[in-house]
């Protein structure tokens, strides 16, 4: 399979991040008895004062699907071919995204509960999930320059190889503070959002400061052997 299936993989993951980005905001909503009786400015606003923790739950996860499909574009960028494994891996990411919009709801639900953690830990979970998908994608692809372009940016390819090397162990520290500290989990995942928003090269040489140089020197020497 060539350039054109990678352009209908591309079109199709589209697709699905808009469906679930849009999903989103059927979360939102005040109660029906309030709109009914058409409040007051005063009761409006203390009405959608209270729902911040649906703004802040809509927010961070959509803030978490853009820069996935961001990402997505940015490693599409690369990888040059497909098959049917990296269709599979693919598919595996699309479902837990369009999957995002429910847990994020109970997130919301339960945000304001200090005793209540589920839903933060299936959140979390999720996220996880998430994010050892999108490390599989790009580590099959790039696995001996599998899928990439044969001429391709060798420089960015090791820039997005070291950012996504501790990608799944950050989630998995938000997975372990969820079960401790739902508002602290929510920040960090923004945190997160945040820092893979970053440009590939960028956000390296963040991870480079916290990783021992063994480690990336060894990453390094690993993904010079697969352009051999």
């Amino acid at each position: 399979m060539g350039e054109k299936e990678t352009s209908r993989l591309e079109a199709f993951s589209d697709g699905v991040f808009a469906v679930a980005i849009t999903l989103l905001i059927l979360n939102i909503g005040l109660p029906e008895a309030l709109l009914r009786n058409l409040p007051g400015d005063k009761d409006l606003w203390q009405a959608l004062g209270s729902e911040w923790p649906a703004f802040a739950a809509y927010t961070v996860s959509f803030l978490n699907i853009g820069i996935m499909w961001l990402n997505h574009h940015r490693l599409f960028v690369h990888i040059k071919r497909v098959n049917t494994a990296l269709i599979f891996i693919n598919l595996m990411l699309l479902i837990t995204i369009v999957f995002l919009p429910f847990p994020t709801s109970l997130l919301a639900d339960y945000i304001l509960s200090p005793n209540d953690h589920a839903a933060a830990v299936f959140y979390s979970g999720i996220c996880l999930f998430m994010a050892c998908c999108f490390d599989g994608l790009w580590l099959y692809a790039s696995y001996h320059n599998r899928l990439l372009g044969k001429n391709g940016d060798t420089t960015a390819i090791k820039a997005i190889s070291r950012q996504y090397l501790l990608g799944p162990l950050f989630y998995l520290l938000v997975f372990g503070v969820a079960w401790i500290n739902t508002i602290l989990c929510v920040v960090l995942t923004f945190a997160l959002a945040l820092f893979f928003a970053l440009p590939s090269r960028a956000a390296s040489s963040l991870v480079a400061m916290k990783i021992p140089a063994n480690i990336v020197n060894r990453e390094n020497e690993q993904i010079e052997e697969q352009e051999l």
